[in-house]
């Protein structure tokens, strides 16, 4: 009986334990080497240049922002808030970057038509936004990494809202540096 007992308790602390263990929040956490990528993408600014790497931006902030998809109305808003931010972002040496999987031809059109004026990165089968814990297939979900000049991560804003959301992201940075 006594072992019946304890096999029973082994048995709920396993399946019924509420612990932060068992979540599945697969996004790097604060602290954490942010992943590497090498991903084609584009910039206006910079047309000749084809594929991006994390390692370029050592010694300066990223915005790394995962975002569903180009011409969406929430994507929209919170690309051209970022956009509108951009040069207070550059005052605090911090680059943007934003990942759908979107194509490169898909990302020039968004970013002709709305004026954005940073880097628009295509990760078309989803490996590094699921590294970042932001891949819902055939999407990304929306949520924001910064990551320090010294390629960790400093902050993370998960499902983000994307009203507001680049104020947000550069408060927190003019914080941190």
């Amino acid at each position: 009986m006594n072992n019946l007992a304890i096999v029973l308790v082994i048995f709920l602390s396993i399946f019924f334990n509420h612990s932060s263990t068992f979540a599945f929040d697969f996004a790097p956490e604060v602290g954490d080497v942010a992943p590497s990528f090498h991903l084609e993408g584009i910039n206006k600014t910079n047309k000749l240049k084809k594929e991006w790497d994390l390692k370029e931006y050592k010694g300066k902030w990223v915005v790394l922002y995962f975002y569903p998809k180009d011409f969406t109305s929430g994507c929209t808003l919170e690309a051209k808030g970022f956009s509108e931010l951009k040069n207070d972002f550059l005052k605090y040496n911090a680059e943007i970057i934003g990942i759908s999987a979107d194509n490169p031809n898909s990302h020039e059109s968004f970013c002709s038509e709305k004026s954005i004026n940073y880097t628009l990165l295509s990760d078309f089968d989803g490996k590094i936004s699921a590294q970042y814990g932001s891949w819902i297939p055939p999407f990304s979900d929306r949520n924001t990494f910064l990551i320090s000049p010294e390629g960790q991560i400093s902050y993370r804003w998960i499902s983000v809202l994307p009203i507001n959301h680049a104020k947000e992201v550069l408060n927190t940075l003019k914080k941190k540096v």
